[in-house]
């Protein structure tokens, strides 16, 4: 955060809860990949219908918090190289250990980070632009785009079949039937909400959101939340490593 921002520990735990909840998903869908249980599976996909809310209430706070950083660019490089270093870990080095499957080549690190980016760089339009316009604006982008992935526009506008015929245009909602990434979060319609929630942060960064949302309740998630990276970093690995050990014992 900026020096002299007071902190808003809400958001942060707002954002700990949602990376808890994430780990406990991922942890369903180890239990089908690694120990073989289909009931694992049965959870995860069944998991998968609220996903979206936890992940757009974090996509939200890494908006607001953008305009509390004092280099949103810098972050956005680092929390990208994070995503790079996910890529490299579950689309090389698991499959050669014999773990293909999860491969991961644009997920919400990927998305977070070319956000901050884009953030950061028009930082100052999104300071100029009223607020209001700005997330109304942000808002009906994310709705309009949010089911580019599924080819359409708005839910019910076909768009050209030619921009789904290869995998590089991935990274902004547009693939093919070959193209599988176990997390994704394509720019479209992530990004839109994204900016919404930097438009929402013109409001923290001008220490205008309510008292309470300054007071520090459950410090765990606190924690959490501000260490969300590191958390997400490391929950794969050592999931894997517990179901590992769990195999090992009962089969």
């Amino acid at each position: 955060m900026k020096q002299g921002t007071k902190r808003i520990y809400l958001l942060d735990e707002i954002r700990g809860f949602c990376i808890l909840a994430m780990i406990v998903h991922h942890a369903f869908l180890d239990v089908g990949v690694v120990l073989q249980l289909q009931w694992g599976y049965d959870v995860f996909n069944a998991l998968t219908v609220v996903q979206p809310v936890f992940w757009g209430a974090f996509i939200v706070i890494s908006g607001i918090c953008s305009q509390l950083s004092r280099n949103s660019v810098r972050r956005g490089l680092i929390v990208f190289a994070g995503g790079m270093a996910v890529t490299l870990v579950t689309a090389v080095i698991m499959p050669a250990l014999g773990m293909a499957g999860e491969e991961i080549y644009f997920g919400i690190l990927h998305c977070l980070g070319i956000s901050m980016i884009v953030a950061g760089i028009f930082k100052k339009p999104i300071q100029k632009t009223n607020t209001f316009v700005g997330m109304g604006i942000t808002a009906v982008l994310f709705f309009a785009t949010y089911s580019v992935p599924s080819g359409k526009l708005f839910f019910v506008l076909e768009l050209p079949q030619a921009l789904y015929q290869t995998n590089w245009l991935a990274p902004f909602g547009f693939f093919s039937g070959t193209f599988h990434s176990a997390d994704y979060f394509s720019l479209m319609p992530w990004m839109f909400l994204f900016l919404f929630g930097a438009f929402v942060g013109k409001f923290a960064a001008a220490g205008q959101f309510p008292k309470w949302s300054y007071r520090l309740r459950v410090k765990a998630l606190a924690f959490v939340g501000k260490n969300a990276l590191w958390f997400y970093l490391a929950h794969q690995v050592v999931l894997y490593v517990l179901f590992f050990l769990i195999a090992l014992l009962i089969y």
